[in-house]
C-alpha cells in the first residue's frame, strides 16, 4: 500500500493533538499583566509539548518519504504512536496546572518514553517490511539519538520525584537534541 493515507491521518492527528493542547490555555478574566503569572506553568509546559509534537510530526514526515510502502503492521505501529502522543494534551494540562509536580511530570516523562518507543518501533516495523537494504534502515543505522533520547527518559522519570526540576530540564534537552530535523533520511534520499 502507498504511504499518502498513512500520512495524511497522521498529519490530521497532530493537528488535533495541537489544538487541544491550545485550547487548554484558558483566558484570564483580568485585562492586567499580573493575570497571565498564574499561567505560566500551563503556557512552558504547552510550548515543551507544541515543541514535541512538531519534533514527532517533523520526523514522521522525513521518515515517510524514505518509505515506499506500507503494510497492516506499519498501519498498527502507527496508531501505537500516534495513540501515546494524543496522550499528551492530557499529560501537558496536568503537569502545568500543578505547577510541574512530581507526579505529573513523571506521567509527562512516561508518555515521552512511551512515544518514543513506539517511534522506534514503527522504524523497526518499515525496516521489516521494506528489508534491510530499505533506504529508511540506511539512514536510520544505529540510531544513536532515540536510543538516548529513551535513556534520558527513562533516567528522567525516577528523576522527578526526587528534583522535579532535574528531569524538567532532561525533556527541554532532549528537545533540543531533536529541533534540527533528522537529516540522516536527507542523506539517503536521492535529489528529485
Amino acid at each position: 500500500m502507498p504511504t499518502n493515507r498513512l500520512e495524511a491521518f497522521s498529519d490530521g492527528v497532530l493537528a488535533i493533538i495541537i489544538t487541544i493542547m491550545v485550547l487548554e490555555l484558558k483566558v484570564p478574566h483580568s485585562a492586567d499583566l499580573g493575570a497571565l503569572l498564574p499561567l505560566l506553568p500551563v503556557f512552558l509546559s504547552y510550548v515543551l509539548s507544541f515543541v514535541y509534537v512538531g519534533i514527532y510530526w517533523n520526523n514522521h514526515h522525513h521518515m515517510m518519504h524514505a518509505v515506499k510502502r506500507v503494510n497492516g503492521g506499519v498501519l498498527w505501529a502507527n496508531l501505537h504512536l500516534l495513540f501515546w502522543l494524543s496522550l499528551l494534551p492530557f499529560v501537558t494540562g496536568w503537569m502545568g496546572e500543578n505547577h510541574f509536580d512530581k507526579l505529573p511530570t513523571a506521567l509527562y516523562g512516561f508518555v515521552l518514553l512511551m512515544a518514543s518507543i513506539s517511534y522506534s518501533i514503527l522504524v523497526w516495523t518499515i525496516i521489516r517490511e521494506e528489508g534491510a537494504d530499505s533506504l529508511l534502515k540506511k539512514a536510520v543505522g544505529r540510531d544513536f539519538k532515540g536510543n538516548l533520547s529513551t535513556v534520558l527518559y527513562a533516567v528522567a522519570i525516577p528523576l522527578s520525584f526526587y528534583v522535579s526540576f532535574a528531569a524538567q530540564a532532561i525533556y527541554v534537552c532532549v528537545a533540543l537534541i531533536w529541533l534540527v530535523p533528522d537529516r540522516r533520511i536527507e542523506r539517503v534520499l536521492p535529489l528529485k
